[in-house]
């Protein structure tokens, strides 16, 4: 049998970390707790995930809070460690609730260069769904991470998944979206990530 070249295998557009930027939006100590069709801090795991693979990669992240000085709080602790950078240069919005209508922080995602977005909102229903759709509709390729986001009730979750998925919006996971960053475990960044995504699988006891 001829040799395959790897080419061959390659997903068309694949998010990849030479194509793709991470924008984290608005996991504030506060909001996280409108959170609670799954556990926020959970939530809050899997955006440092991403957080710390985009890091791994040297990926261009951005950030963005909202009234940072109301109910809605701080960005959480975690994510300031892993993305001090992003953090220092976080788009702290005044109460603009579609992110992506804030020209700042539309602005800041557009001088990263990359077309493909690889995007979590700390509430699927408010903070995740309005920029996604924004940004399909500007000829972005948005992967909205939706285990890194929540919503206070099943039914407010599942009509925004609908509605973006509608908009051209492609849904995924935190293990989906690192392992098509990844694509092989064995290089430098694979095998640091594949340690961060095995230590937060429940176990279970080997029976074998």
């Amino acid at each position: 049998m001829p040799n395959q070249s790897k080419n061959q295998f390659v997903i068309s557009n694949q998010f990849t970390p030479e194509n793709s930027a991470l924008v984290l939006i608005d996991y504030q100590v506060g909001t996280l707790q409108f959170i609670h069709n799954m556990s926020p801090d959970e939530s809050l795991q899997n955006a440092v995930m991403l957080a710390k693979a985009a890091r791994a990669y040297g990926m261009p992240a951005v950030l963005t809070s909202s009234q940072e000085d109301h109910i809605q709080g701080p960005i959480a602790p975690a994510l300031q460690e892993v993305l001090p950078e992003a953090y220092k240069n976080r788009i702290k919005r005044v109460g603009i609730v579609n992110a992506w209508a804030d020209p700042t922080f539309s602005g800041a995602v557009r001088a990263t260069g990359r077309k493909n977005l690889i995007m979590g909102g700390v509430t699927t229903d408010i903070c995740l769904i309005f920029p996604s759709m924004s940004a399909v509709q500007e000829g972005f390729n948005v992967l909205a991470v939706l285990d890194a986001s929540g919503s206070s009730y099943e039914v407010q979750e599942n009509m925004a998944r609908s509605r973006m998925e509608r908009a051209g919006v492609a849904l995924t996971t935190t293990n989906t979206a690192i392992a098509e960053l990844v694509q092989d475990w064995s290089t430098p960044q694979g095998s640091e990530l594949i340690q961060l995504l095995m230590a937060t699988v429940p176990k279970k006891p080997y029976a074998g």
